[in-house]
């Protein structure tokens, strides 16, 4: 079973080991530290620079379609054997949405609703990032399904730090989406 872990900065270095993750994706601010552990090789430990933001902010990186190819790309390549951890700083919005976008372009047969609906039930304090979301719908060709079902699960719990959460993806991966 394919699995993608989901968890805040501060957990990173005890949640790896955990849950036998092998491969690790950080989405944090340009030039936050972040301590790889020592069970993610380097090789399998991709670091999206992007602020946590929807619209243009000075001092900060809007999220762009190079964001999302990078990850979409990184994403094609595990072989979902051993599970992969995402995070961000809080674990509540650019992670809980690079988990969902990963479950859609991997399992191009299964309900974009149906994940959104996995994520709230799994995290209660998830709130994807709806850019993030919105630029992954556009490359995936999703036509706003991707869109549509996050703002269908609404907000989250408010909350300083998400709840850690495991979405399985199915018995195996399927042929990916193909980028637009």
């Amino acid at each position: 079973m394919s699995i993608i872990h989901v968890c805040p900065l501060s957990k990173i270095g005890m949640i790896a080991p955990a849950v036998g993750a092998r491969s690790l994706v950080t989405f944090l601010n340009v030039g936050t530290p972040v301590t790889r552990p020592a069970c993610i090789a380097p090789e399998r430990h991709l670091i999206v620079g992007l602020s946590d933001i929807v619209a243009p902010l000075d001092g900060h990186v809007l999220p762009h379609d190079g964001h999302v190819r990078q990850f979409l790309h990184f994403m094609e390549a595990w072989d979902g054997a051993d599970p992969v951890l995402i995070h961000c700083y809080a674990g509540v919005s650019r992670s809980t949405a690079a988990a969902f976008i990963a479950a859609c372009a991997l399992r191009p047969d299964q309900s974009e609703q149906d994940y959104a609906l996995r994520v709230r039930a799994l995290s209660p304090t998830a709130t994807p990032n709806l850019r993030l979301v919105a630029i992954a719908d556009d490359l995936l060709g999703r036509n706003g399904r991707m869109v549509d079902a996050v703002k269908a699960i609404g907000r989250g719990v408010e909350c300083f730090e998400g709840v850690p959460f495991g979405l399985e993806i199915g018995p195996g991966k399927e042929k990916p989406a193909r980028l637009s």
